[in-house]
């Protein structure tokens, strides 16, 4: 198949994940997920940069829209409000397919080196929301505490949104986990 192939990138996806889970991320090779998806490894290396990026290759994206989206909130929005708001993007930008959500988190909590990643790639987020709270002007230690708590709150919805039984969606979940932690906040 040639280089340029409709929709290769989903394909490659799509055979990775496929693949990790049935013979592990270990095993699978670059050039076993472009055979499964009808193009050529290096085909593969045009979308992805190694076999990882397929789990992660949408951190920038989450973090650009996520960041978009606390500028451009209320200047009078407190900094936990304008975290709402990044997560809110963050789950319209990831939360569309639960069921591939739930693939990817299956091979990540399968392999200790993606696990680490997704923790790393957490981190940066996490990082990238406290510079971007700072840039509001809020101060050094709130907007660390903000964008942390943030990430806590994002950890648990995205646990119940991908183990959830029911139509629940990711907004929603992120949603109810702020409600939550409002209500814990506010217990003497």
């Amino acid at each position: 198949m040639g280089r340029w192939e409709p929709g290769a990138g989903g394909r490659l996806r799509e055979a990775a994940l496929n693949l990790y889970l049935e013979r592990g991320f270990d095993q699978t090779m670059v050039n076993d997920i472009a055979e499964r998806a009808g193009v050529t490894a290096r085909t593969f290396f045009r979308y992805f940069g190694d076999k990882r990026e397929v789990l992660f290759d949408a951190a920038a994206e989450v973090e650009e829209k996520s960041l978009a989206a606390l500028e451009g909130a209320p200047a009078t929005a407190s900094a936990l409000d304008l975290v709402a708001a990044a997560l809110e993007a963050v789950a319209d930008t990831i939360g569309h397919d639960r069921e591939l959500a739930r693939m990817r988190q299956t091979v990540i909590m399968a392999n200790a080196d993606l696990r680490e990643r997704e923790l790393i790639k957490l981190a940066q987020m996490t990082a990238a929301l406290a510079d971007g709270l700072r840039r509001r002007g809020i101060g050094d230690a709130e907007a660390d505490l903000a964008a942390e708590t943030g990430s806590a709150v994002y950890r648990v919805a995205f646990r119940r949104w991908v183990d959830a039984a029911g139509d629940l969606d990711l907004r929603e979940a992120i949603d109810q986990s702020f409600a939550q932690l409002r209500t814990l906040t506010a217990a003497d």
